[in-house]
């Protein structure tokens, strides 16, 4: 929609300039009236929810809002053809105008508007969002002494009787909480109480309930950066594997053990509706990683789901190979895979996805799964919100279509999930 306004706006701009200059008038009568017109439609398909009033609206309402005042205001003060008539000023106005709707109209160009996945369960869905202050962790990514913090959102059934099982999130690298919303969703539509975790300065931003905000740390950036392009020798890559580990499995042990308590001591509703003894994991990526890491460390974790994340807790360094290999002993618990094709096709390669590879027989009663065209960011809602950034960020356009992956991983999920922790329905793969 973003891009059909824009050519909306250049085509009007440049051939109400081409009739002013044809006609050697100002025509600023008319361009008033349009300009309220414009604005009173623009209100309209706001109210008729045409257009879902969002934050990528809100510069081009004060434009158009600020074009009607002036529009209104001339017409009443009749100055609509007081300025002697020049050609200059035409064409100057015009391109100013043009690249002033260029820029008002960037954010719905960049976030375009967007159907939501749809939302099958029965359950209406509440949010809530909380800051958990850890008072045996330092923060170690600033120079203050302060305590580690860690944002939480909750997505659970709204006026629900009964107590729902508990799902964890944890997001990749420069994500955020509510990378998978759909998801989360989803699945508390269907009776899960779902909390998604920022990690601070490893999501690209993260907001308190204070109200501050903590932006991305700069050589956690760095690192990630690095390791991609390969810089780092074998040995580095295993311990800065290894300190984002254990920063990230410590944030996800701290918030459910933080809800647990609240689940016996705190009389809020939210708290209250959480079965305690049924627990799942899951997350994208450096999330998934960390997800498989807790699944192997905690007895209460009963299912985990890894989506595209390589087994971080199965990497053993042989310094004396200069090379990983994957670890001797069986994963037990209930582990359901998703992966693009960017991750796929390192399976087989002797990388720091070695323990993921397919043959591997501790992992044999895992269930996998390949979205075949898809790219590591079509797994998250971020190629809905905006695909621009998306493909920037991936290496180009996934060939999947993106509503049918993030739908049908959301099922498949779903499924997983009902059957591990519900006993219900079936398992999702033969």
């Amino acid at each position: 929609m973003g891009i059909l306004l824009l050519l909306i706006a250049l085509i009007f701009e440049i051939v109400f300039a081409i009739y002013c200059i044809a006609t050697k008038q100002n025509h600023n009568k008319i361009k008033n009236w349009i300009r309220i017109a414009v604005f009173i439609v623009f209100v309209i398909f706001t109210v008729s929810s045409v257009i879902v009033w969002s934050f990528r609206w809100v510069m081009l309402a004060i434009l158009l809002f600020l074009l009607a005042i002036i529009g209104t205001v001339s017409l009443i003060l009749k100055k609509s053809n007081i300025k002697q008539y020049k050609t200059s000023n035409i064409v100057w106005k015009s391109i100013m105008m043009i690249l002033t709707f260029i820029f008002v109209l960037s954010p719905v160009i960049i976030f375009p508007q967007h159907p939501s996945p749809k939302v099958t369960g029965e359950y209406e869905v509440a949010t809530a969002t909380d800051t958990y202050y850890d008072q045996n962790r330092i923060e170690e990514f600033t120079d203050k002494e302060q305590n580690r913090f860690v944002n939480v959102e909750f997505w659970y059934p709204k006026n629900a009787d009964g107590t729902y099982p508990l799902l964890v999130f944890s997001h990749g690298a420069y994500g955020i909480k509510i990378s998978n919303r759909s998801t989360y969703t989803e699945l508390a539509s269907h009776g899960y109480v779902v909390v998604s975790i920022d990690h601070p300065y490893h999501s690209f931003f993260t907001r308190s309930e204070d109200g501050t905000v903590t932006m991305i740390n700069s050589d956690f950036s760095h690192e990630i950066k690095n390791m991609n392009k390969g810089i780092y020798s074998n040995e580095e890559r295993y311990n800065i594997i290894q300190k984002w580990m254990k920063l990230r499995t410590d944030d996800m042990n701290f918030v459910i053990d933080t809800i647990l308590k609240k689940a016996k001591d705190d009389t809020t509703p939210l708290y209250q509706h959480i079965n305690t003894e049924r627990i799942g994991v899951f997350g994208h990526s450096m999330g998934g990683a960390a997800s498989v890491w807790l699944g192997r460390e905690r007895d209460d974790v009963s299912a985990v789901v890894n989506i595209d994340g390589p087994f971080f807790s199965e990497l053993i360094y042989k310094k004396e190979m200069d090379d990983f290999v994957a670890s001797s002993k069986d994963f037990t618990t209930p582990l359901l895979n998703i992966y693009s094709d960017d991750v796929w096709r390192q399976l087989e390669s002797n990388s720091i996805y070695v323990a993921n590879k397919l043959n591997n027989e501790h992992f044999k009663d895992a269930y996998t799964t390949h979205f075949k065209g898809a790219k590591h960011l079509s797994l998250t809602d971020l190629s809905l919100f905006s695909p621009i950034l998306t493909n920037i960020l991936q290496g180009g356009k996934a060939d999947i279509d993106k509503f049918y992956c993030i739908e049908t991983e959301n099922e498949l999920i779903l499924k997983f999930f009902d059957f591990e922790l519900k006993g219900i329905g079936h398992k999702p793969f033969p």
